[in-house]
């Protein structure tokens, strides 16, 4: 091939990939979570596929605990018994809000499975696939594929949802909106690791967070009955 040649091949090479480029980021557009109060409960709209933050507990505490999680993370699995016992003794009191930061490239599945949860909140089924997602991570963990959409349907199955429409929510827009959504979220504030907690717009220290993946609850409760009691 002559110089010539060579030149007009290169200069197609990079009208394609630029082509390419372009096409990428115009189907996936950065989301503009600039203006988006994070210490505040999301309502559903077309950013986050409609679907609202996932909230348990007083939505009406003057206090408010958020954690970015991944499902696959075993720091988030370690926390999982803890956070659960605070938010059910505090459910009056504080309002809990779990949101999206499924770190893929540590976990191929915890995108997936962050999937299968919304996909079941769809369903009015939120806490309860979140909490077998996360009570389960050694079942589920090293699938892939089939395998794994088909140990995701069996967990809809064991809550009674309706398993066809489980499945197909596992792919809607929606869901991967919402997930997105979450990760910018997370993203804005530097979260650059799971679980990272908010309690009042607060990120906890690494200390308090360690005691929870360890199995202890005293750090985070004193620090809630300070938020109470001010």
């Amino acid at each position: 091939m002559g110089k010539v040649a060579w030149i007009i091949f290169g200069s197609v090479i990079v009208v394609v990939f630029g082509g390419l480029i372009i096409y990428s980021r115009s189907a996936n557009p950065p989301i503009d979570v600039s203006n988006v109060d994070t210490n505040t409960v999301i309502a559903a709209s077309e950013q986050n596929g409609n679907i609202a933050d996932h909230t348990f507990g007083n939505t009406d505490s003057k206090v408010t605990l958020v954690e970015y999680g991944d499902f696959q993370c075993p720091s988030c699995g370690g926390a999982h018994p803890q956070i659960k016992s605070i938010t059910e003794d505090y459910k009056d009191k504080v309002a809990f809000i779990y949101r999206n930061f499924p770190l893929t490239s540590l976990h191929p599945n915890a995108k997936a499975a962050a999937s299968a949860v919304e996909a079941a909140g769809l369903q009015g089924k939120y806490w309860d696939m979140h909490n077998l997602i996360f009570e389960s991570q050694s079942e589920w963990g090293t699938l892939s594929g089939t395998a794994r959409t088909d140990q995701f349907v069996s967990y809809a199955s064991q809550l009674g949802l309706d398993q066809a429409k489980f499945t197909t929510d596992l792919a809607a827009s929606g869901v991967t909106k919402k997930i997105n959504f979450d990760l910018a979220l997370g993203k804005k504030l530097g979260v650059n690791a799971t679980p990272t907690f908010y309690l009042n717009g607060e990120k906890l220290s690494d200390e308090v967070s360690s005691a929870l993946v360890q199995g202890s609850t005293s750090e985070l409760t004193k620090l809630i009955d300070q938020k109470l009691e001010n």
